[in-house]
C-alpha cells in the first residue's frame, strides 16, 4: 500500500487522510451517508427480521444461563480489492502448507524441533501435544484440513497474521449467512459491485472431507460430530450438516463395530462411517484415551483412527500448532519446510518462556498486549495501554508463576471501517477470519468473516464479548 498515514493515526479502509472515500469505496460510503435516519432504521429492522426468520443465532452464557442471541451483522460491508486479496490468498496457502508439515514433523522425526530446542521443550510440555498421535500418518499427511487464520491491517493498511486457529475453527456459517442477508437488505448496493461469491464453501468443504477418507468407496459417509445443542457453535454445526446433506450426530449416535469401524445408528440398522468432521476438542474425543468421564466422544475411536478405518477432521493432535507461542516460529517453519520467505507478515511476538523476552515484557507490560497461549475467544487477553495498575501487577504475577503460558505483542492499531451504530456512521476496529481447506487441493474463501468491535475504541471483536460482524466483499 502507498498510504502515508502517520504512525499515530489509524488506517480507515473506506476513507483516506482527507476523509474522502478511497477509489472503489465511494458507492458503498455514499449509499449509507445519503440514507435518512428513517431509512436506516427501516433497513436495520429488515435485517433483524430476516436474521430472526433464518434463525441465525449464537449462544453465550450470561449469569450461568445459556442465551440465544440474534447474530449481530453490520450493514456496511467490508470491501477488499481483488488484487490485494490474491496476495493474501497465496500467503495463506503457503502458511497452512508449512504448518501441516510442521505438525507432521512433531509426531514423527522432530527435525524442526531439534533445530529449535526452546520450541521443542514448549511443544513437549504443551497440553496440545498428544503423544498418542506419534507415528500416525493422516491422508496426504494433512493434519489441519480446516483452518481459520485471523488477519488484521495495521496503521499503514498492511495485512498481518494475528493468529492461527487449527483445532475447531468456527464462524464460517456466519460468513455464509451474512452474504444471504446482505443480498436481501441492500440489494441495490450489492448489484453495483462485482462481488466474488462465497456460497461454494460447503461444496468445497464436502470435497475436502471426502479427500480425507481412507475408503475406496466412491460415495463417502460423512458425519459432523457435535457436543450437542448447548454448544455455543451449535447453529454452525447444524447449518453445515444441512448444507452438505450429511448427518449431524452426537456421541450416542456412534459406536465401534467388532472390527473397529465407526458405525452410525440408523432406523435401518448400522451404517459404516468414513469421515468424522469433529467439532469436539481432542481431550473429549475418546474416553478410553483422554478424559475418562467424557460423554462427548466415542470409546475406541482413536484405535479406529490409528488403524485407518476412520478419518477424523481435523486430525487429533493438530492443535499442537494452534498455540500463540508456536505462532512465533511460523516464518521459520516456512523457510525450513518450503525453502521460501513468508509471504504474509505477522506480529512481533515475545515468548515469556525465553528469559530475555520475559524481562522485556515485565518491564514494558503497559505498552503490550498480553495473551495466554491456549485460550481462544478473546479470553484472558489484557490490553496493556488501557489496563489499570492493579490489572498490570496481577498479570505480572501470572507471568512470573507460569512464563510458558504467556506471550506478548506490541499493540497494533487495527484498521477501522465505517459502521452503522444506531443511525450514525462511526469508525470501528475490525479483523478478518478467512477459512482454508486443505485436501487434494487447497481452497481459500473469498474474504471471510469480518469481525467488528462494536464498542467505541475497543479492539475486542469476539461475538462472545460484544463484537459483531460484517459481510466481506472481494471486488475488482
Amino acid at each position: 500500500m502507498n498510504n502515508k498515514t502517520k504512525e499515530n493515526k489509524l488506517f480507515d479502509e473506506y476513507l483516506n487522510n482527507k476523509q474522502l472515500p478511497r477509489r472503489g469505496f465511494g458507492n458503498a460510503f455514499n449509499y449509507f451517508s445519503k440514507l435518512t435516519p428513517t431509512k436506516k432504521r427501516f433497513l436495520i429492522k429488515t435485517r433483524d427480521s430476516i436474521i430472526r426468520s433464518m434463525g441465525v443465532t449464537f449462544r453465550v452464557y450470561d449469569n450461568n444461563k445459556l442465551i440465544d442471541r440474534d447474530w449481530p451483522l453490520d450493514l456496511m460491508p467490508r470491501i477488499i480489492k481483488e488484487k490485494e486479496w490474491i496476495e493474501v490468498k497465496e500467503g495463506l496457502i503457503q502458511r497452512i502448507k508449512a504448518v501441516n508439515l510442521f505438525i507432521h514433523d512433531v509426531y514423527h522425526k522432530q527435525e524442526f524441533l531439534n533445530k529449535n530446542p526452546v520450541l521443542k521443550s514448549l511443544i513437549l510440555e504443551s497440553p496440545n501435544y498428544l503423544k498418542e498421535c506419534s507415528g500416525i500418518i493422516p491422508k496426504n499427511k494433512i493434519w489441519a484440513n480446516i483452518s481459520g487464520t485471523d488477519l488484521i491491517r495495521d496503521h499503514r493498511g498492511n495485512f498481518f497474521v494475528l493468529e492461527d486457529n487449527l483445532r475447531v475453527p468456527s464462524g464460517v456459517a456466519y460468513m455464509l449467512e451474512n452474504r444471504n442477508v446482505m443480498k436481501k437488505v441492500v440489494t441495490d448496493l450489492f448489484n453495483k459491485y462485482q462481488v466474488s461469491p462465497v456460497d461454494d464453501y460447503t461444496s468445497q468443504l464436502y470435497t475436502c472431507l471426502s479427500n480425507a477418507s481412507y475408503s475406496k468407496e466412491k460415495n463417502k459417509t460423512i458425519v459432523i460430530l457435535s457436543p450437542g445443542v448447548f454448544n455455543s457453535a451449535y447453529f454452525e454445526h447444524a447449518y453445515l450438516a444441512q448444507q452438505m446433506g450429511v448427518d449431524l450426530v452426537e456421541s450416542s449416535d456412534l459406536f465401534l463395530s467388532k472390527d473397529n469401524y465407526v458405525c452410525l445408528k440408523t432406523i435401518n440398522g448400522q451404517k459404516k462411517v468414513d469421515v468424522i468432521y469433529r467439532r469436539v476438542n481432542d481431550n473429549f474425543l475418546d474416553p478410553e484415551v483422554w478424559e475418562k468421564d467424557s460423554v462427548l466422544g466415542v470409546p475406541g475411536i482413536i484405535k479406529s483412527w490409528k488403524e485407518k478405518k476412520i478419518a477424523i477432521v481435523n486430525a487429533p493432535g493438530s492443535g499442537v500448532a494452534d498455540d500463540k507461542a508456536v505462532y512465533a516460529f511460523v516464518p521459520k517453519m516456512i523457510e525450513f519446510f518450503l525453502g521460501e520467505k513468508s509471504k504474509l507478515k505477522q506480529v512481533k511476538t515475545y515468548l515469556c518462556a525465553f528469559e530475555k523476552d520475559k524481562q522485556y515484557v515485565l518491564e514494558n507490560i503497559s505498552k503490550l498486549v498480553l495473551k495466554p497461549v491456549n485460550e481462544s475467544g478473546g479470553y484472558g487477553i489484557l490490553i496493556g495501554p488501557s489496563a489499570t495498575k492493579k490489572e498490570l501487577s496481577q498479570y505480572k504475577l501470572k507471568i512470573q508463576s507460569n512464563p510458558r503460558n504467556f506471550v506478548a505483542q506490541p499493540l497494533i492499531k487495527l484498521s477501522t471501517t465505517p459502521t452503522l451504530i444506531k443511525t450514525s456512521i462511526q469508525p470501528r476496529h475490525i479483523d478478518l477470519r478467512p477459512f482454508i481447506l486443505s485436501g487434494n487441493k487447497t481452497f481459500v474463501t473469498n474474504g471471510g468473516l469480518t469481525r467488528v468491535a462494536l464498542k467505541k475504541g475497543s479492539t475486542i471483536v469476539n461475538s462472545s464479548q460484544g463484537g459483531g460482524s460484517k459481510d466481506t466483499w472481494i471486488v475488482n
